[in-house]
């Protein structure tokens, strides 16, 4: 088993960062010096990822051409006496061999995921989502790729959330395997009180082998009308064995407005032109606290 393709599902209208997402995709919001989506990426190729399908929509063109060359740009800037600005913008375009596919209607993750079908063919792949950004020493897809190559099966990434936050993500029924890696046996999306079975919650990443294809064709529309992906890693589990990597690393829900400022300021404060100037600054606003 070798994972060599990733899909990005990036084609959420971003209503929870409205008004900035009205007109700009929430993933090419700047994060720092770079937009969301780039540091996805980078987490991916990092990991080993060649080819990657991005499920944009409509009004996302932008993902599209920030991902091209920029031949006009990079000639004047080269003019300018700016080389290595133009070698960088040339870089984030060979990152990758970049696909795209649109998601005609708003019909859930699953339904997204469903459209990398003709992408994918009978090979296991990535899943990053466009709202996940990682912090981590060894990227956190790589953990799970590690574990999905040598069990040789499908492997979801997550940690364990507070009992406050666990309805709003989905709990797992698991059993340790070894280190970090535990086998799961069953998955519920938002759960009751009733119905949870741990606090290990399944976030942003996941290595898939090309079976979820047909579960997500039959799986029905559930909340809101949506295809959920849950739904089709609940049967999946059940079909075949599937893995779960407790993740090393932070993650950031860059989809909402407490989660973009609280990476903001954890990836500036890290940047090495904004580390010292932040540090200096969050001092003095302190003082006036």
């Amino acid at each position: 088993m070798k994972v060599r393709k990733a899909v990005i599902p990036a084609a959420g209208l971003g209503t929870r960062m409205l008004p900035a997402t009205k007109t700009v995709p929430k993933e090419m919001l700047p994060l720092v010096d770079k937009p969301v989506l780039q540091y996805i990426i980078e987490e991916a190729v990092e990991s080993g990822i060649e080819d990657i399908l991005i499920v944009t929509n409509r009004a996302k063109s932008a993902m599209d051409d920030y991902f091209d060359y920029f031949p006009e740009l990079e000639h004047r800037l080269c003019r300018s006496g700016r080389e290595e600005q133009a070698h960088q913008l040339r870089a984030v375009a060979d990152m990758a061999n970049f696909f795209y596919v649109r998601q005609r209607e708003t019909r859930g993750l699953g339904h997204a995921i469903a459209r990398a079908r003709h992408f994918v063919g009978d090979e296991p792949f990535a899943v990053l989502l466009g709202d996940d950004i990682m912090m981590s020493k060894t990227p956190v897809l790589k953990q799970l790729i590690d574990a999905a190559e040598k069990y040789n099966c499908s492997c979801v990434g997550g940690q364990a959330v507070s009992d406050e936050a666990l309805p709003a993500y989905c709990t797992t029924d698991l059993t340790h395997v070894e280190g970090r890696v535990y086998d799961v046996h069953h998955i519920v999306e938002k759960p009751k009180p009733e119905e949870v079975m741990s606090n290990f919650a399944i976030l942003g990443r996941y290595v898939l082998t090309p079976d979820i294809f047909d579960i997500l064709d039959a799986t029905p529309p559930g909340r809101n009308g949506e295809i959920q992906l849950t739904d089709g890693l609940a049967e999946l589990c059940h079909r075949e064995r599937m893995v779960y990597v407790d993740f090393e690393g932070r993650r950031f829900d860059t989809g909402n407005l407490t989660g973009f400022l609280e990476a903001t300021m954890e990836f500036a404060l890290r940047h090495h032109e904004t580390g010292a100037w932040l540090r200096e600054y969050i001092k003095e606003k302190a003082k006036d606290l």
